[in-house]
């Protein structure tokens, strides 16, 4: 499984790598925003993007509405992680076709329950 991280904090896509490896997950690439994901997003194939709210220039939410807008990567499942826990943010990132939303601070359980939970209703569809 190929993931893409993406987030402009270099701490926060090192600490989401660490997670990731402990739950076995090692092909991982990473980007600093919306706009390099996006770049990478045209030329690589993924199984998830786990991406950040709030960067510049492009922000995940951004990030989100661009990969859902693209008929080869409509489908790629899409976490959206922020420390705003806003209701108007959730309620658009679902709207955008975000699979799931995760609230900063997070641990690998909880990672790995939104991925569970998001794989498990990409299986059922």
């Amino acid at each position: 499984m190929r993931i893409l991280i993406v987030d402009d904090y270099a701490t926060m896509l090192r600490i989401l790598r660490n997670l990731l490896k402990q739950l076995g997950f090692e092909n991982v690439d990473d980007a600093p925003d919306g706009h390099a994901a996006a770049q990478m997003v045209a030329k690589q194939k993924y199984d998830l993007i786990i991406s950040d709210w709030n960067m510049e220039p492009m922000t995940g939410y951004e990030l989100l509405r661009h990969v859902r807008a693209d008929p080869e990567n409509a489908h790629v499942p899409f976490i959206m992680i922020t420390a705003e826990s806003a209701t108007e943010n959730v309620i658009a990132a679902k709207r955008a076709g975000v699979n799931n939303y995760i609230i900063k601070p997070f641990t690998t359980e909880i990672l790995f329950a939104k991925m569970q939970a998001v794989f498990e209703k990409q299986m059922a569809s």
